[in-house]
């Protein structure tokens, strides 16, 4: 028999079925939109070369830098979720930004005082100058960065979608893995700060979104925890090398308590709070009906 003539419109219409699927596939999501995102990042980057040329100080270049990474973060995640998935990007909604944001950022620096009590009270933390308000300019800077570009592409886009397609808890099973395992060849690592890590990154800010379904809470929680451990307390932060905050301080004592080489984000009191911080989000959330089932179950 005579083979049938294909029909191009029917070939063309397959084709395109096929390209959707791929591009709103959740995994191609996370890639696009982690990309686009980055790429805007690197791009500020490229302003701190004009700004080298002025008279300005070193804190205030930092300073634009950041406000500029975490507008064009916002912005840029706004128009992609908002091209993507043809809705308003309510977790970025400016009618919860105050709230959030006061509430986020209060928690990450009231956490970091406790583990400071902590070491007061177990080891020593000795304050050995107290500096001008201006050393905080850097500090702030960098934690301003940190904690919009982190959670937004993190929590935003990672977490976000591999939310709905696994579930809430299976969601934070791997998150919790993923961020031991990334943190297991740290430098300076041990099991207590692997599973601090883990605790704070892979469950507490994403059950803060959980309960809140806001990223403004996480971001500034990100944000104020760690403007306050380098920025005002002057201890250890690893991800960051600053040297110089608001105190310049002295921290000695078992490295259980005050996180040795890590820093106290990676002692046994932070690991601890921020399990106990992260189960209260997720208790509040299961009561606010929050929870997503995995995909395969609706």
């Amino acid at each position: 028999m005579p083979e049938r003539p294909t029909n191009p419109a029917n070939h063309r219409q397959k084709s395109n079925l096929i390209y959707r699927k791929v591009l709103h596939y959740f995994l191609t999501k996370m890639i696009v939109a982690s990309g686009i995102i980055v790429g805007f990042v690197f791009l500020v980057e490229l302003v701190r070369r004009p700004l080298e040329l002025t008279n300005l100080s070193e804190g205030i270049k930092s300073l634009i830098v950041a406000i500029l990474h975490a507008t064009v973060t916002v912005i840029a995640y706004r128009k992609i979720f908002a091209a993507y998935e043809k809705r308003p990007i309510s977790e970025l909604s400016l009618a919860d930004f105050t709230g959030h944001a006061v509430t986020g950022f209060a928690t990450g620096i009231l956490m970091q005082a406790f583990f400071i009590l902590v070491i007061c009270l177990a080891g020593t933390y000795s304050v050995l100058q107290t500096n001008l308000i201006t050393y905080l300019a850097q500090p702030f800077a960098f934690a301003l960065t940190a904690g919009f570009v982190a959670e937004i592409i993190i929590i935003g886009v990672v977490f976000r979608l591999l939310e709905r397609q696994t579930g809430t808890m299976i969601a934070l099973v791997i998150f919790i893995i993923l961020f031991a395992a990334l943190h297991i060849k740290s430098q300076g690592a041990t099991v207590i700060s692997v599973c601090a890590t883990a605790m704070q990154a892979g469950f507490m800010l994403p059950a803060a979104f959980v309960f809140s379904r806001s990223l403004w809470l996480p971001i500034f929680l990100h944000f104020g925890w760690d403007l306050a451990e380098p920025g005002i307390f002057g201890a250890i932060n690893p991800s960051n090398s600053l040297t110089q905050g608001l105190l310049t301080s002295k921290i000695e004592g078992s490295p259980i308590i005050t996180g040795g080489v890590r820093g106290p984000q990676d002692s046994l009191e932070s690991m601890l709070l921020s399990l106990a911080l992260g189960l209260v989000f997720l208790l509040f959330a299961m009561k606010k009906g929050r929870i997503l089932r995995p995909k395969w179950e609706e």
